[in-house]
């Protein structure tokens, strides 16, 4: 915990742009001030088939899942400085959402070896 997950269809078309992204998701994560950096999870799903109504043809989707506890504020803020660095480093691509999720810390369990 934290996991950032990344989704993107025609979007992140290189493996220098996939680790370029996920490296971006990381950084915002470490420098936002309220999550530890080497509790930071990144990973990513492309997605060969999609369909957007609105002809769009390439997307990003960022899904930032956390213990519950942060406020609205910080989670906003953390949503706008991803997004904001999705913007800037990738132009091209139509679609950039990002959405920062609360896991309940009751039913959220975890192995560690």
């Amino acid at each position: 915990m934290p996991h950032f997950i990344i989704e993107h269809g025609n979007a992140l078309l290189t493996q220098a742009d996939m680790q370029e992204a996920m490296e971006i998701a990381a950084t915002c994560g470490a420098q936002c001030g309220f999550i530890q950096p080497d509790d930071i999870k990144v990973r990513m799903t492309p997605y060969a088939h999609f369909l957007a109504l609105d002809g769009r043809t390439s997307f990003v989707h960022m899904t930032v899942r956390l213990l519950a506890g942060r406020t609205g504020a910080q989670k906003e803020a953390l949503a706008i400085a991803l997004r904001a660095a999705m913007v800037a480093r990738f132009p091209q691509i139509e679609s950039i959402s990002v959405e920062v999720c609360d896991m309940d810390p009751v039913s959220y369990k975890k192995h560690l070896a």
